[in-house]
């Protein structure tokens, strides 16, 4: 099912369906209470060897029982109370008048860009484990898994999760909440999604297969708070600062060139350890407060775990044509179902109890950036790989740490982001911290 914000453009779900890419500027907290405006408290100033001033912002909202399933950090727990750290850009290339970060988030918020054209270059390094000589084993479910739900090589629901790995380049348009379209480029072939007033077309240019299906009048109207999988810089940016409480830390950093344009660099740190984020930079354009570039490097070092940014962008409003889609001849066509939504943009009531009982039993440990969510399956925990036998057992044995603690045993597996640790009488706690975060965890739950 594709779902649509109601002001702005489109995001990716929390299933990798094309809900589009881009959000509503000044959404940066589900703050059902005032409206979702975001806000800032007055601060005070205090002296210090670096002059900074501290910030103690807070925002309220609600988040759904569902974004807690896999609590990343960078979507965070809660839009809650919010801790500031603003210094002033006063260094770097190019000179840019000075701002805080609390005037600079403050900026972003205000944005109002609805029309823009551009090409995004995205690179995801999550460091999943290498299948060795198992990927034969998995190759016919692979194959299969590359059409979506409804057969077809064009449903969005399964093309868009490449974006999940590897590095992809992406042109992305809108104008306004009617018109949207993302382009996944690929060697020799192209992905393309179109959003054009009810009508929704996916086509595979590889295949020649076409997605088809229509959005209520509602969908775009009406959505709201949907961004469940960022799909461009200003989705990760708004993700991020939704994060930020009193175990953060909010820096401007200097300022940069990106696609051309002046930006400023916003940068949100964990204060406490044991997150396995590093730190996450925003690159924010100086004149339009739109984030231009999103970089989320772990604290383990290396390479980026995210870097989205525009490699070139416009603000001019796109050509019509722009959003036309004819299916071409000889194409096969398969019809989605209709894009429906519930009112104010909540999920249909079904859905949502469906939901309801997979989130049965869900808990959260702690908070901020270190919170970890846990859950019972019900059943065992994974076989251990004299249990399983064999290459499969080897390679069971070789995807985690075996770890024990008051809550008894079990195995943590890892990632450079979100790990998780699932014990032998099958509780599984997930977040994005480390291994001993995760074991203090468990045996804070037992």
């Amino acid at each position: 099912m594709v779902r649509w914000t109601s002001r702005k453009t489109p995001l990716l779900t929390d299933s990798g369906e094309n809900g589009g890419y881009g959000v509503d500027a000044g959404e940066l907290t589900a703050a059902a209470d005032d409206g979702g405006k975001a806000h800032m408290a007055p601060f005070e100033t205090e002296d210090s060897t670096t002059a900074a001033e501290e910030v103690d912002d807070r925002y309220t909202g609600r988040r759904k029982a569902a974004r807690y399933v896999v609590p990343v950090a960078v979507v965070g727990v809660a839009a809650a109370t919010i801790g500031l750290v603003p210094a002033l850009a006063d260094s770097g290339d190019p000179d840019l008048p000075k701002i805080s970060a609390q005037e600079l988030i403050e900026k972003i918020a205000a944005s109002d860009v609805q029309q823009l054209s551009g090409t995004v270059k995205i690179s995801t390094d999550l460091g999943l484990p290498d299948l060795g000589g198992l990927e034969s084993s998995f190759a016919s479910g692979a194959m299969e898994s590359g059409k979506g739900s409804d057969g077809s090589s064009a449903d969005p629901s399964s093309k868009l999760t490449e974006l999940a790995s590897g590095t992809h380049t992406v042109r992305v348009a809108a104008d306004g909440p009617d018109k949207q379209k993302l382009s996944l480029l690929e060697n020799a072939s192209e992905y393309s999604l179109i959003h054009n007033g009810k009508d929704v077309w996916g086509y595979d240019s590889k295949s020649n297969e076409v997605y088809h299906a229509t959005s209520s009048e509602s969908a775009g109207k009406e959505a709201k708070d949907k961004q469940d999988v960022p799909a461009t810089p200003k989705d990760m940016a708004e993700e991020a600062l939704k994060a930020v409480d009193d175990t953060t830390s909010v820096t401007v950093d200097g300022t940069a060139q990106v696609a051309g344009r002046d930006a400023y660099r916003l940068v949100i740190k964990p204060k406490d350890s044991g997150s396995t984020v590093g730190q996450i930079t925003v690159a924010v354009d100086s004149k339009t407060g739109t984030p231009l570039k999103f970089t989320l490097t772990p604290a383990s070092g290396g390479a980026a775990v995210v870097d989205a940014g525009f490699t070139q962008v416009s603000f001019a409003k796109p050509a019509a044509s722009a959003f036309d889609f004819t299916p071409p001849k000889g194409a096969k066509i398969t019809e989605g179902e209709k894009i429906e939504h519930g009112e104010h943009g909540r999920a249909p009531e079904k859905s949502e109890e469906d939901l309801g009982k997979g989130l049965e039993g869900l808990k959260v440990i702690g908070k901020g950036w270190n919170s970890v969510a846990t859950f019972d399956t019900g059943g065992q925990g994974m076989p251990s790989g004299a249990e399983a036998g064999g290459d499969l057992g080897g390679f069971l044995d070789s995807l985690g740490d075996k770890v024990t603690g008051k809550f008894g045993s079990g195995t943590v597996f890892k990632t450079r982001l979100v790990n998780a640790l699932m014990t032998d009488d099958g509780k599984v706690y997930v977040g994005a911290v480390d291994k001993d975060a995760l074991v203090k965890a468990a045996n804070a739950g037992k």
